[in-house]
């Protein structure tokens, strides 16, 4: 019988993890390697901050095509690792079974909604491209509503990089919307005693220096304790008033992490060891925002960011395939860290190293930015050559 690569989601690390295994087991007609997904498509998701979200949509039919990825639409909703298959609804609704030999599982993150009063009602977020597009949808319905402090306020509402990247993107996006004469605000909330606070004081510093100047508000030491339709209450009982709230806090890996039998860590991420292998699990491989894996011996682990599920992904994908085929896996290692936040009319920031180095500020930083988010995490052209050389876990990428 034919050997079976599943790979559950087609993001970034899903993306790539195919491609890596078909780079592997390229000329060995003895393994398919299938791809289940809503569709067809990677979603830029970083760059939900912007507008115009329907267009960050990359197609990979093409992609899979010429690498000889099969693609199956629809949803997985049950692993049944004892069986070695998955259920799945495709487009119609049908519940269908499909076994694997090695299962990838790359099927990402999402924000947790529920964890206060509210907000699952009231609040929008950036999460997938659905809810990003009802936000941009509602941003431009301000300029038909009646002008006040109320509609023209917009509380964001965690001071990480999703949020930071959002609100200071808010103020030009606002003015454009509602002209350059309309007196408007942004709110960040965050918990830590500072802005930025979970960040080194080098890149915090850059971050507060943008935020003045685009005038962007920050309320530190402070907690949501519920959304409304006319805005935020504090858990210290401060409200704001807005017509607009959006929600970055509380990421969550994918629930079918809970139906596999294995440690997770806080977020849900499963614990994988050096070859991306779940523990308990020799031929379940986790990766990208479902993978809680050491990137170092110096104990950093991978984060939920396009960075590290593009090289867990190659990771993941080549070792599957390496597994059917007796190669030696590939340990996983990411020793560079780098981050390029979007910091709206400012420019960017850009640092590196875990402790967070700031090298490039404003236009240097943004035109480095412009160039990551939309030509290097882009996937490959619908070339097998350019696409399995660029899907060798060795291969440079950042």
């Amino acid at each position: 019988m034919r050997k079976q690569i599943l790979i559950v989601g087609a993001g970034f690390s899903g993306m790539w993890s195919a491609l890596s295994a078909a780079r592997l087991a390229e000329g060995n007609a003895d393994i398919d390697i299938t791809v289940i997904a809503p569709q067809p498509e990677l979603r830029v998701r970083p760059r939900f901050y912007e507008s115009a979200v329907r267009s960050l949509v990359a197609p990979l039919q093409p992609l899979f095509d010429v690498t000889g990825v099969n693609f199956l639409r629809g949803t997985v909703s049950q692993i049944d690792a004892a069986a070695r298959r998955v259920s799945w609804r495709d487009e119609s609704g049908t519940v269908q079974q499909q076994r694997y030999d090695r299962l990838i599982l790359a099927s990402g993150s999402h924000v947790n909604r529920s964890q206060v009063a509210g907000v699952a009602e009231h609040a929008f977020d950036l999460d997938q491209l659905e809810s990003a597009e009802v936000l941009e949808q509602h941003l431009n319905g301000l300029a038909q509503r009646l002008d006040s402090p109320t509609r023209n306020t917009v509380v964001v509402c965690g001071g990480g990089f999703t949020g930071i990247e959002m609100a200071t993107e808010l103020p030009a996006r606002l003015r454009e919307i509602l002209g350059a004469q309309a007196k408007t605000r942004v709110v960040v909330i965050e918990r830590g005693p500072q802005p930025a606070a979970r960040f080194s004081e080098e890149l915090r510093n850059v971050i507060i220096e943008a935020s003045t100047e685009l005038g962007v508000e920050w309320k530190v030491n402070a907690e949501v304790e519920q959304v409304t339709a006319e805005g935020v209450t504090l858990k210290d009982g401060q409200t704001i008033a807005a017509q607009t709230v959006i929600w970055t806090v509380g990421v969550q890996a994918n629930d079918l992490t809970t139906q596999i039998d294995a440690p997770r860590d806080r977020q849900g991420r499963l614990h994988v060891n050096a070859q991306l292998q779940v523990i308990g699990h020799e031929e379940i491989y986790a990766t990208g925002d479902v993978a809680y894996a050491a990137t170092d011996d110096s104990g950093n682990h991978a984060l939920m960011t396009c960075q590290h599920a593009i090289q867990l992904g190659k990771f993941a994908g080549n070792n599957a395939a390496a597994s059917l085929l007796d190669i030696a896996p590939l340990p996983y290692r990411q020793e560079n860290y780098v981050t390029c936040l979007d910091l709206g009319a400012w420019g960017a920031v850009y640092s590196e190293g875990w402790d967070q180095q700031v090298k490039l500020t404003r236009a240097e930083a943004k035109k480095l930015k412009v160039s990551i988010v939309s030509e290097l995490i882009y996937p490959p052209a619908a070339d097998k050559a350019t696409a399995f050389r660029i899907a060798d876990p060795l291969a440079p990428f950042v």
